[in-house]
C-alpha cells in the first residue's frame, strides 16, 4: 500500500467552500482501479489547513491512473483554486517502524 499525503494551505476563510468541493470531488478519485481510501483532516493549529491523506495499491495508480484520467481535470477545476501556496504531494512506502493500539 502507498500512502500518499499534501499538507493543504487554502485561502484564508475558504475552508468551508473548500470542504464542500473535496466532497464533491471524493467520488472522481475514488473511481480511479486501485484507489483505497481517502481522509482529509483539517489542523487544530490552524484554521486554514488540512491534511490529505490517499492510500493507493501502487504508485502508478494515482500518478499515471489517476492524474492520467478524465476525472483528474474536474478534481483540479474543484480544488487547485483554493491553495495558496500550491501543496506538495509526496508517497510514502510500507511502515518500517510501527506500533498497534493497545487492547482494552
Amino acid at each position: 500500500m502507498i500512502l500518499e499525503t499534501a499538507l493543504l494551505t487554502v485561502r484564508p476563510g475558504q475552508g468551508p467552500a473548500f470542504e464542500r468541493a473535496m466532497a464533491e470531488a471524493q467520488p472522481l478519485i475514488a473511481a480511479t482501479p486501485g484507489f483505497l481510501g481517502l481522509e482529509l483532516r483539517p489542523c487544530l493549529e490552524g484554521p486554514d489547513r488540512y491534511l490529505l491523506l490517499v492510500r493507493w495499491e501502487r504508485l502508478e495508480d494515482h500518478t499515471e491512473g489517476f492524474r492520467g484520467s478524465d476525472r483528474y481535470a474536474r478534481w483540479k477545476a474543484l480544488l487547485h483554486r483554493f491553495y495558496d501556496p500550491f501543496p506538495v504531494v509526496e508517497h510514502y512506502g510500507e511502515p518500517v517502524v510501527s506500533t498497534p493500539a493497545p487492547c482494552g
